[in-house]
C-alpha cells in the first residue's frame, strides 16, 4: 500500500486512469525538500513596550495526519532572541542546528579569546543581526534552487534596544512590523492582533500582560479554523531581562463546549 501523502485521496485508476507521478522525477537526480511532507502551521509574534511575545502550537503533521503532537518549533539563541518556524520540520532541524553552531562558536571566542571578549564588551548577536544572517542564508539556497521550506519570525532587541520582530520565508524575503504570522496564522490572527498594534505607536502602549492576552486568544482562534492546528502550544516572551518560554501550554478544556449552543448542531431540537 503506498502510504505517501501524494497518493491520499486520488482518483481511481479504473475510470480515471492511472495517476501522472512524473512531477516527481522518479529515478532523477537526488533533491532535497522539494515537496515538503511533515510541517508546521502558524508562527504569530506580537510588539509590545517592553519587548516581543511568540507562540507556536507543537503539532507537527504528516500531510493531512496529524502525526507528531510533541514539536517544539520556538527556538531560543542564547538569552536574547527567539526563532519561530512555520514550515517543513526538517528544514527547521537544519536552521536549528546552523544557529546552534553559531551560538556555540560564538561563546567560544568570548570566553577563549580576551581580545575579542574586551573588544565586544561579552555583547551577543543581537536579534537583526540573527535576522541578517538568516536572510541571506534563505536567499542563498534559494538561488541554488534548494529552498529551506520555511518561513521564520525572529524577535528580540536590535542593536539600540529597542523590540525588534521581523520574517524571512524560503524566497528570502524579508519584512518588519508590529505584529506577524505565519501560514493561516497571516490570515485568521492578524486582524486580531492589528486591532490592538496597528502601528508601531499602538505597539509601544501595549504592556505585557495585554499582549500575551492578544496571543493567546489567537491561538485559541487558530485551534478553532486551522485544520493543522493543535491546543497544546509554546509560547515565548523576550524581553531585557530574557527569555520565558514555555512549551507545554494548553488551551482551556472543554475547546468545543460551544457546539451545543449552537443551532443544528448535533440532535438538538431547534
Amino acid at each position: 500500500m503506498d502510504h505517501r501523502p501524494q497518493a491520499w485521496g486520488r482518483p481511481r485508476d479504473d475510470v480515471y486512469g492511472a495517476y501522472d507521478g512524473s512531477y516527481l522525477n522518479h529515478g532523477g537526480p537526488k533533491n532535497a525538500t522539494q515537496s515538503p511532507v511533515v510541517t508546521g502551521t502558524s508562527v504569530i509574534a506580537l510588539k509590545f513596550k517592553d519587548g516581543v511575545v511568540m507562540a507556536a502550537d507543537n503539532l507537527a503533521s504528516y500531510g493531512s495526519l496529524a502525526r507528531f503532537t510533541d514539536v517544539k518549533r520556538l527556538h531560543t539563541f542564547h538569552n536574547t532572541t527567539i526563532l519561530g518556524y512555520g514550515g517543513d520540520v526538517s528544514d527547521m532541524q537544519f536552521l536549528s542546528r546552523l544557529i546552534l553552531q553559531i551560538e556555540l562558536h560564538q561563546d567560544y571566542e568570548l570566553e577563549q579569546l580576551p581580545d575579542i571578549k574586551a573588544q565586544r564588551g561579552q555583547e551577543v548577536m543581537q536579534a537583526n543581526n540573527l535576522f541578517t544572517f538568516l536572510k541571506k542564508q534563505m536567499y542563498h539556497c534559494r538561488n541554488h534552487f534548494d529552498p529551506l521550506w520555511n518561513q521564520i519570525l525572529i524577535a528580540g532587541f536590535d542593536d539600540e534596544r529597542k523590540p525588534f520582530l521581523s520574517s524571512v520565508d524560503l524566497r528570502g524575503t524579508s519584512f518588519s512590523a508590529p505584529s506577524l504570522a505565519t501560514g493561516f496564522g497571516a490570515a485568521l490572527a492578524q486582524p486580531i492582533m492589528r486591532k490592538y498594534a496597528d502601528t508601531e505607536e499602538q505597539a509601544a502602549k501595549l504592556t505585557r500582560e495585554e499582549a500575551v492576552e492578544i496571543v493567546k486568544e489567537c491561538m485559541k482562534v487558530l485551534f478553532y479554523r486551522d485544520a493543522r492546528s493543535l491546543d497544546r502550544y509554546s509560547i515565548a516572551v523576550v524581553t531585557k531581562d530574557g527569555i520565558d518560554l514555555k512549551e507545554n501550554e494548553q488551551l482551556e478544556k472543554q475547546s468545543w463546549a460551544f457546539a451545543e449552543r449552537i443551532k443544528g448542531y448535533g440532535t438538538q431540537t431547534v
